[in-house]
Parts: C-alpha cells; structure tokens; sequence
C-alpha cells in the first residue's frame, strides 16, 4: 500500500522519498508527524510530514540515514513498499493570526519548518528563514524557501554558502536592529532552539520549538516522548510537537536525548549495511 514513488538525495545522507498514503494525506496538517517503519522486522520511526498531495494520495518525508532504520528505510527503491506508516500524529502548528513570522531552521532542522513555511506563505503571512548548516553540501531545501518567504537568510559553519556563523548571530542582528515578529519558530538542534529561545525572551517574542525526544507508540501510551513544559510532563507525541520554547526544559530534553547513544553505535557497528546485507 505505501509504495515509493519517489526519492531523492537532498545533501549527504539526507534522503526525500514519496510515497503512496492516501488516508494520511487526506488528513495531514502542518506540524503533524507519521511513524514509519521500513521492514516487518524495523524499528518505528517518527518523522515529520514534509508535504502531501490529498488529490494523488502520497505524503513526502525528509530523513537522516544516520541509524540501522533510517538506513534501512533510505535503501528500498522506487517500486518498493515500506511495510507501514501510521499517522497523522500529534498536534497541527498553531500560528494564533500571526502577520509576520521569523523561521529558523538548523541541519536537519530545516525539513521539518519547511511545511510551516509553505502553510504560513498560503495564509498571507509574511515569513523570514534563517537555514543554518554545517556548509554549502548540507543546505536544503533553498530553492523551494525562496519561493516562500520574504528574505532566506544562509549562514554556514564554514562560511561557503551564506555568511559564516551561527543562525543566532543573524537572529540577534534582526531584533537588535528593529524587526519586529508576531511569532519565531525554531526548529533544529536542541542547544540551538535553546539558544534561540533565549535570544527571543527578553523581546517577549512568541517562540514555538518543536520537539523530538525518543518516541515509541505514538499514542501518549508509552511514555517514552515525556518532555518537561512548564513544570508539567508533557507528551510530544499527543501534546506536541510543537511547544512553547520559553518553557522548555532543554537540559532534561537533552539527558534523554543521550540515552541510548552506547545502544545506537553498537547497532551501527553490528549493521553497517543497515540489516539489508542479511537479507532482512
């Protein structure tokens, strides 16, 4: 039912595929995530809804192969099936009338501000984007952003596309120098929402991060997805993505973030190939 009808590599290791889900595209709101898995055997994986097409039936995801799963999913070939994707999942973003918004997007965070982008520009509203990436190689999605928004503003690590910094240094030169948003939406790195997040307090700038602690079920049911808002356990499968980045407790975020590091490399260093070089 979910076959491939598309893929294509956006930078090193960071893979676009298309597939056939007509009840999830029908469904599918800005924010909103699916749990994929690539092989009867695999692992369940969340990953944010890039785009959907409810007229054809398909949605578009954008991941990392950096994990045996992930590697698994970006190995099956147009034609193929990926054995099931449930969704759409958790909360759609809630923009609260918004007239001018300020994007920032870090590494593989881009993707996943990219359908919030598309939705705010067919509302009317005007939209900045900060993408930040290690260099030239990782920048996604720029064509597409600069259809959308107002000003795309690059920065790289290394300073071969864009200016060389941190999208936190282009961000305070916007609030320092006078601009003025109703709303930041950061996307990324946990330190680099953190960081953002911070930055935008002392203006009293509306700041929404979204979040992707460890998630099993999808449901709420598990538990696995706790994130601390506020003082208050939140779930961000069912209560989220999407989060107040003010209230956020990044630090915890963090710590069960690093969880299962020691597992991961162990599985990497057992399955290079991703599982497909046994056959599975």
């Amino acid at each position: 039912m979910y076959t491939v009808l598309a893929k294509q590599t956006l930078a090193p290791n960071l893979m676009r595929m298309d597939f056939m889900a007509p009840r999830i595209a029908r469904k599918h709101q800005p924010g909103q995530f699916l749990i994929v898995r690539a092989i009867e055997e695999g692992e369940r994986v969340p990953l944010t809804i890039a785009s959907s097409d409810p007229a054809w039936g398909s949605v578009s995801i954008i991941f990392q192969m950096v994990g045996v799963s992930t590697r698994q999913l970006g190995a099956l070939e147009v034609g193929d099936s990926l054995a099931s994707a449930t969704g759409p999942l958790g909360m759609p973003s809630d923009f609260h009338g918004a007239k001018r918004v300020i994007g920032v997007g870090g590494g593989v965070g881009t993707p996943v501000l990219y359908p919030q982008v598309t939705a705010l520009h067919a509302m009317g509203v005007k939209v900045d984007v900060i993408e930040g990436a290690r260099s030239a190689d990782y920048i996604v999605l720029e064509r597409e952003l600069r259809g959308l928004c107002d000003c795309l503003h690059l920065v790289t690590d290394d300073g071969s596309s864009g200016r060389k910094g941190f999208v936190t240094d282009v961000l305070r030169e916007l609030l320092e120098g006078g601009e003025t948003y109703d709303l930041c939406i950061a996307i990324g790195p946990p330190v680099m929402m953190r960081a953002v997040a911070q930055m935008t307090l002392p203006y009293g700038l509306r700041t929404i991060v979204s979040l992707n602690p460890i998630m099993l079920d999808g449901t709420g049911m598990c538990g696995c997805c706790r994130v601390q808002v506020g003082g208050q356990t939140k779930y961000a499968c069912v209560d989220g993505p999407d989060f107040d980045g003010h209230q956020v407790d990044f630090d915890s975020l963090m710590r069960r973030l690093r969880g299962f590091v020691d597992e991961e490399r162990r599985l990497n260093e057992m399955h290079p190939c991703g599982g497909f070089c046994h056959g599975k």
